[in-house]
C-alpha cells in the first residue's frame, strides 16, 4: 500500500454482553466514547472482543451494526482469522460485504503452519478481498511466531497493510522494518511496547488499554508520532501499572472488569473465560485510581 492504513491508536474493543447476548446499545456507547476521545479506528471481533466464542453470525452482525453506527467517521476493522484458510476467506469476504474497512487476521493457531503455509494462507485471504488486511502475530496465543521471512514475502502484496506484532522482541521489530520497507506498517500489539516500537518506526498500537483510557493512550501515541518521545515515555510510565493489571489474567478477563470500574457495564466473558479474581479487580481499581483523567 502507498501509505499506512492508519496511524495512531486503534482500539481492540471488548464485546459487551448482557445475559449472554451482544449488548448493541452498549456497543454504540463504546464506539461513541472512542470517537469522542479522538480514536478513529477500532477492531471488533478480535481477541479482546472474544472472537473465539462468537458465532460467525454474531461477528458479521457486530461488524454491520458498528459500521452502520459510525459510518465514515471511523474505520471498523474486523477480526476474521481462524485456523482454517477456507473459513478465514469466507468470513473475510462476508465481513467486507458487511462494511468492514479492513481485516485483522491472526495467524492460523494450533496448526503451526510452515512459512510456506503461512504465505499461502495470507495470499488466499488477500486475493479474496479488496480491503486492507493486517497480519496478526501473537505467539502466546497461537503457538507460532511468524518469521520475518514471511513478512518480507508478503510485504509487496498491494492490500496487505502490515502487521500487529504482539511481541517483546525489539530486535525482530527492527528486522521487520528493515527488510519490508516503508509500505509495510508495524503496529504494536502490546500496550507496554508501544513507545519503543514507535521509536523504531512503528505506526501506532492496536490497544487493549485504550478501552479504559482512550484519551491518554491517544495522547501517548500522538506524542510519539510527533517525535516527542519524552512526553510519550512519561505517559507510558504513568500507565505502566494499568498495563500490568490488564494482563494479570488472560485478556479480556481484566479489561472487562476495568470497563465496569470506569462506568461501562460490558458484562462478563463467555465461558470458558470466567470473571476476574478479586486480586485482579483490586489491582485494576488501584491502577485506575492512580491515573489523573
Amino acid at each position: 500500500m502507498s501509505e499506512s492504513f492508519f496511524t495512531g491508536v486503534c482500539t481492540a474493543l471488548v464485546t459487551p454482553l448482557l445475559d449472554g447476548k451482544i449488548n448493541y446499545p452498549m456497543m454504540q456507547q463504546l464506539l461513541r466514547r472512542q470517537y469522542d476521545a479522538g480514536i478513529r479506528s477500532v477492531v471488533v471481533c478480535g481477541t479482546t472482543g472474544e472472537s473465539a466464542t462468537l458465532t460467525d453470525e454474531e461477528k458479521l452482525e457486530l461488524v454491520r451494526r458498528s459500521k452502520e453506527y459510525v459510518m465514515d467517521r471511523m474505520q471498523i476493522i474486523a477480526g476474521t482469522g481462524s485456523n482454517s484458510t477456507e473459513h478465514t476467506v469466507c468470513l473475510s469476504k462476508e465481513a467486507e460485504r458487511c462494511g468492514a474497512d479492513g481485516l485483522l487476521v491472526v495467524s492460523p493457531y494450533y496448526n503451526k503452519a510452515t512459512p510456506e503455509g503461512l504465505i499461502a494462507h495470507y495470499m488466499s485471504v488477500a486475493e479474496a478481498v479488496s480491503i486492507p488486511l493486517i497480519l496478526y502475530n501473537v505467539p502466546s496465543r497461537t503457538g507460532l511466531d511468524i518469521p520475518v521471512s514471511v513478512y518480507k514475502a508478503l510485504s509487496h502484496i498491494e492490500n496487505i497493510a502490515g502487521v500487529k506484532e504482539a511481541t517483546t522482541d525489539i530486535t525482530k521489530i527492527s528486522q521487520i522494518l528493515s527488510v519490508c520497507g516503508p509500505e509495510f506498517s508495524v503496529w504494536s500489539g502490546n500496550d507496554d511496547m508501544t513507545v519503543p516500537i514507535m521509536a523504531l518506526g512503528g505506526k501506532g498500537v492496536i490497544s487493549v488499554a485504550s478501552n479504559v483510557v482512550p484519551e491518554l493512550t491517544n495522547a501517548m501515541v500522538h506524542a510519539a508520532l510527533d517525535g516527542d518521545f519524552d512526553t510519550a515515555a512519561a505517559i507510558s510510565a504513568k500507565l505502566q501499572q494499568l498495563h500490568a493489571a490488564l494482563f494479570r489474567e488472560v485478556n479480556p478477563i481484566p479489561v472487562k472488569r476495568a470497563m465496569s470500574i470506569v462506568g461501562y457495564d460490558c458484562g462478563n466473558c463467555r465461558l470458558p473465560l470466567t470473571e476476574a479474581s478479586e486480586g485482579t479487580a483490586d489491582a485494576l481499581r488501584s491502577a485506575i485510581s492512580g491515573i489523573k483523567f
